[in-house]
């Protein structure tokens, strides 16, 4: 699948870890042209950045979990910036958000919640479901277990 990248972020020559939905359910633009068309339901553009956060977080394993901060030293930008993406992300889980946490390995946030004590703090709990079935375990006050399940690129 042709991947179209506006940074010059190198992808981590990896295997692309299947996805829970089905491929030709998700309308998922690949090329320039068609992401300057690409309006999300609310009728707003992604930004060149969104992009590069979507693409990247699209090589994120299963069973695995990065950092905010990870994903902001692969395509720029700060982990608060890589965190409003992903707050708006119109393709999950084709792009699996939910595998991304704070870099204490908190939980962290989900559907703009943040942890349990925030708002209806049922998005935490959904990302932890998510997480779980893949094989990603937390403690129960929302840390990571094992830093054995961290993604590393290098």
């Amino acid at each position: 699948m042709p991947v179209v990248r506006t940074s010059q972020f190198k992808l981590p020559a990896i295997h692309y870890a299947p996805v829970r939905a089905k491929q030709e359910e998700t309308y998922y633009p690949t090329t320039q042209a068609l992401r300057e068309q690409y309006r999300t339901d609310e009728g707003k553009r992604v930004t060149a950045h969104q992009w590069d956060v979507y693409d990247y977080t699209r090589t994120i394993p299963a069973g695995k979990v990065v950092t905010y901060k990870d994903v902001c030293n692969a395509v720029g930008g700060s982990p608060r910036s890589v965190g409003g993406a992903l707050r708006t992300n119109p393709f999950a889980p084709f792009v699996p958000c939910h595998r991304v946490v704070a870099s204490n390995l908190f939980i962290g946030g989900f559907l703009g919640e943040w942890g349990r004590e925030h708002k209806t703090g049922t998005q935490c709990d959904r990302k932890l479901t998510l997480l779980a079935q893949e094989g990603v375990a937390f403690t129960e006050d929302g840390y990571l277990k094992s830093r054995e399940l961290l993604w590393k690129t290098e």
